[in-house]
């Protein structure tokens, strides 16, 4: 099975160093010297990790062959890759790779049909479901455990209680702040 477990980001410096957005929590394990990672799109890979450094809070890794900031700056944006177990499961209780929560059905508490997540995006302060709703249309969920109640994979979905506004449809939130004028 594989996994994403960085993206790259901007060339650093001008020996090919590059910056990465990390998506794992066993990144010593993942992103160390000598690991050799399949690619998003295939065409800049695989890459083997040839030095990684931690500078001002993030990481910058050197992959063998990249020796240029040019070269470097033609990596932005590629999504590393790593071969895993299948069985191998996150050891947190509450931790869980991507797979595991594309396609959960998202339900509020009461039952609630919201939508079934469709992508996970992962930023700075913390994650987002990307929730496609029946008509279509995209709500983000933060990842939180305010608002994420419960996951439930043999069930197959995600249980949130969502303050207000967050999955309500605009015209119930233009006409509740209506009756409170």
């Amino acid at each position: 099975m594989q996994l994403v477990v960085a993206r790259i980001g901007r060339a650093h410096g001008i020996k090919g160093e590059v910056t990465v957005e990390v998506r794992t929590d066993e990144p010593e394990l993942r992103l160390g010297p000598g690991a050799v990672l399949a690619t998003d799109p295939p065409s800049a890979g695989p890459l083997t990790i040839e030095t990684g450094r931690v500078h001002s809070g993030r990481l910058l890794l050197r992959f063998e062959g990249v020796t240029d900031r040019t070269a470097a700056e033609a990596l932005r944006n590629t999504l590393l890759i790593a071969e895993v177990d299948p069985e191998e499961l996150p050891e947190g209780e509450d931790e869980y790779y991507d797979h595991q929560l594309i396609d959960l059905d998202v339900v509020t508490e009461d039952g609630t049909e919201v939508g079934r997540i469709t992508e996970i995006s992962h930023l700075p302060s913390q994650d987002l479901f990307i929730v496609e709703r029946p008509d279509g249309s995209e709500v983000l969920i933060p990842f939180v455990a305010e608002i994420v109640t419960e996951i439930d994979l043999d069930e197959q979905r995600a249980v949130i209680t969502p303050p207000p506004g967050l999955i309500d449809d605009r015209a119930e939130i233009a006409s509740s702040r209506d009756e409170d004028a």
